[in-house]
Order: structure tokens, then C-alpha cells, then sequence
């Protein structure tokens, strides 16, 4: 084996499920295709189960296994924290990795709630003080297409921009007989589609234009508000528990009664959540939410009109941006598209020739390569937790304003 002198970076990862799964994908990658000035070890996963866990470890690559997250953090081969674990949990973890001298890299949404999320920026802001640094995960940034929107809009491309339209929309609960999953309770999840793929699409819109939300005007609604309990669960997969223990008949989402055997529980997030907002530069924009588009299987889309021209994306063509340029003549203007498959476009240069497209895993290796170069060069990645902050502020007031008769709600200053 050759050798490598370069100084290592140990990495400690907290949940090995469907993030934890597609993290350690990335970890392992990230060095055979960047250049990176440090090589990360990945030294050990942490989660509760013994044996769960072992096998997680073994299977995705860490060399060692922890039952206590506490126990991960202060381990000597450890100086990056990863949590990939549900948002009830991001809160004290990273907190207490932040005080321990680690650097972060925390899934999304950033917190359950701001007052949460604030404390974690909080403790970001005391660290990055020590040279220790903490990166919210919003992994859509890192897909060539919406980087190479960011920069053609940061260049002025599509002059004074007017309207953004932004979508997420899935399916995979849209079954009324479909369990009961931790991202359904607020407990574990804090919100439903709103959190879970909401905080997505606000970070994505706000990263391609530069702008923030200033204000909001919304509705949600839960669909089926009572499910089967989950037995088990994976990724967006899970099947319904079969212990009668609850007792009884209990009822249907669907109407009426289900079999004794089937316990049921109360949906108590949203299914789905629609807003509109206007952004700090004047821009008008428009929100979609949902887990009930029959159909759509993880369509995150957004489209920005400009003075000058206009761009839309859609996740499930992943490696296409399509632009309108509104400069030239009409008889030749319309949107064409762009394959984001170039050298020159971001991040492609280190992949596979001109037309052979990326998929879903590498905007996670994108991610852990900007981080690790970041940490490395001791400077402060993006997204920072007081970005994960704002998404959050944003998140709270569509709630507040779906609670208030849809009522615009102009989302807190930092």
C-alpha cells in the first residue's frame, strides 16, 4: 500500500439508518475522488443497540461501535462528530461534541424547535471562538445543477430577480394504512412534510437567490390524523405492528374500524404545508410541502424569474438546469436545456466524462468534501448552524401563521 502522510481526520457518527447510510457512503468516497489536504478515518458509529450496532459498523465501514453517544464524543481518535440521528436528539448532541472541542456536521432540520436550534447556534458561535467548527447539513446545495444556478444568479444572470416557486413533493405516506413512523410525531420529528422536506426547499431557495424570507402566509393540513402503529421501520419504509396490547378495535384513518389486533395512534404533524412569502430583495415566492403527491417520488423543484431571464430545476432530472435568457430576441429566446455534466460546471470535474450523470449519494460526498476542506483550512463552513437557524425562524412562522387563520407572520430576526 502506498503511503499517506497527510494528517488524518477521525469521524464519529451517531445513527447508522437511512442519513447514517448515505454519510458513510460519503465518507468512504470522498477521498478517492477529491483531493482533500486531510484523510478522514472513520474511526467509529455510534447507537444504541450492542449488536445493531456492530453490524451497522462492519457493514458500512467504521472500525469501531459505541453504545453511548457520549462515550463516541470522547473518544482521542475522534475530532468530527456527525449526527445523523433523529431532530429530537441533534440538540444535545451537538452541543455537547461543540463543548468537548469537536467539529459538527449536523442532518437537517437543524433543531425541532428555534428555541433549540438558538442554543445550538449558540454554541457554534462560542466554538468557532476555539477553532472548532459546526456545518449544518442541507445536502441539495451540493447538486451541481442548483451550484451552478447559485453562481449564474449570483452573477447577474437573471437580473432583478421577481418570482421564485418551490416544490418538494413525495408520496410515500399517501397509504392510510401506512405506520406510524418517528418522522409523524412531533416528539421525535418536530414538524411533518413542513420540517422534513419544507426546511429543504427554504434552504434551497434561499441559497439559489441570495435572499432570505422575511415574512410568511400559510396553511398545513394532516390527511389521515390516525395511523397504524410502526413495527418496524427503514428509510422511508416501515411495516405496521401486529401486538393487540393497546386492545380493542381501534380506529381507521380510512373510516370505520380496523382489526382488534391493530393498535393505532394520533397523527399529531402536518402532512402537508403551502405558503407564500416575500424575500428580503423584493422577490415573490411561493411554497409546496407535501408526502401526498401521488406519483412524485422525491420532486424537489424550484424555478426563479428574473428581469433578465429565468431558471428551473427539478431533483428527479437531477443533472439538468434548464435557463431562459429573456436578453436575446424573442424569436430565439425560450429555455433550454443544460446537462450539468461539465467540467467546468461544480463538482463534476472530479466524477465521470461529459454525460454520465451523478445521483442522490454524491451531493452527500459533495457535502463532506466542502466540510472537511473548511475544517482543514480553519475556516467557518456553509451552511453554519445560524443559517440552520434561520430556516428554522422560518419553519416556526409558516406554523405560527397556519395557526392563525393564515395570517402573514414576518419571520424573527436573529
Amino acid at each position: 500500500m502506498i503511503a499517506d502522510d497527510r494528517p488524518t481526520l477521525g469521524i464519529g457518527m451517531v445513527g447508522y439508518a437511512f442519513m447514517g447510510r448515505v454519510h458513510s457512503q460519503a465518507w468512504r468516497s470522498v477521498g478517492a475522488f477529491f483531493d482533500l489536504p486531510v484523510r478522514p478515518v472513520m474511526a467509529a458509529l455510534g447507537g444504541r443497540s450492542k449488536e445493531a450496532t456492530t453490524a451497522a459498523a462492519r457493514d458500512l465501514g467504521w472500525a469501531a461501535a459505541e453504545t453511548d453517544w457520549r462515550d463516541l464524543i470522547a473518544r482521542d481518535d475522534v475530532q468530527v462528530v456527525d449526527i445523523c440521528t433523529p431532530g429530537d436528539s441533534h440538540a444535545e448532541i451537538a452541543i455537547a461534541a461543540l463543548a468537548a472541542g469537536k467539529h459538527v456536521i449536523c442532518e437537517k432540520p437543524l433543531a425541532n424547535s428555534v428555541a433549540e436550534a438558538e442554543a445550538m447556534a449558540a454554541a457554534a458561535r462560542a466554538a468557532a471562538g476555539r477553532g472548532v467548527h459546526a456545518m449544518v447539513a442541507f445536502n441539495y446545495r451540493r447538486v451541481p445543477a442548483v451550484a451552478l444556478a447559485r453562481r449564474w444568479v449570483a452573477e447577474g444572470r437573471l437580473g432583478r430577480l421577481h418570482h421564485v416557486r418551490a416544490q418538494y413533493l413525495q408520496d410515500w405516506i399517501a397509504d392510510p394504512a401506512f405506520p406510524l413512523v418517528w418522522r409523524l410525531q412531533r416528539e421525535r420529528a418536530g414538524s411533518g412534510a413542513l420540517g422534513d422536506i419544507g426546511a429543504h426547499v427554504i434552504d434551497t431557495a434561499q441559497f439559489i437567490t441570495g435572499e432570505l424570507l422575511e415574512g410568511v402566509s400559510a396553511l398545513t393540513e394532516t390527511f389521515v390524523k390516525e395511523r397504524p402503529l410502526a413495527g418496524a421501520s427503514a428509510g422511508l419504509s416501515a411495516t405496521g405492528a401486529t401486538d393487540g396490547a393497546a386492545g380493542g378495535a381501534a380506529a381507521n384513518p380510512a373510516g370505520g374500524t380496523v382489526d382488534g389486533a391493530v393498535a393505532t395512534g394520533a397523527v399529531d404533524v402536518d402532512d402537508a404545508a403551502l405558503f407564500i412569502g416575500r424575500f428580503s430583495g423584493g422577490a415573490l415566492g411561493s411554497f409546496e410541502a407535501t408526502r401526498f403527491a401521488t406519483g412524485r417520488k422525491n420532486a424537489l423543484r424550484i424555478e426563479v424569474n428574473g428581469s433578465k431571464g429565468s431558471l428551473a430545476f427539478d431533483f428527479e432530472a437531477m443533472n439538468e438546469l434548464w435557463f431562459h435568457d429573456h436578453t436575446l430576441p424573442a424569436a430565439e429566446a425560450g429555455f433550454r436545456r443544460v446537462i450539468v455534466t461539465e467540467a467546468e460546471h461544480p463538482y463534476a470535474a472530479a466524477w465521470w466524462p461529459p454525460g454520465h450523470g451523478l445521483g442522490y449519494e454524491h451531493t452527500f460526498t459533495h457535502e463532506i468534501k466542502d466540510f472537511v476542506e473548511a475544517v482543514a483550512a480553519g475556516v467557518a463552513p456553509a451552511p453554519s448552524f445560524a443559517d440552520g437557524l434561520r430556516v428554522q425562524r422560518v419553519l416556526a412562522a409558516v406554523e405560527a401563521s397556519a395557526a392563525d387563520g393564515s395570517r402573514f407572520t414576518p419571520v424573527e430576526e436573529s
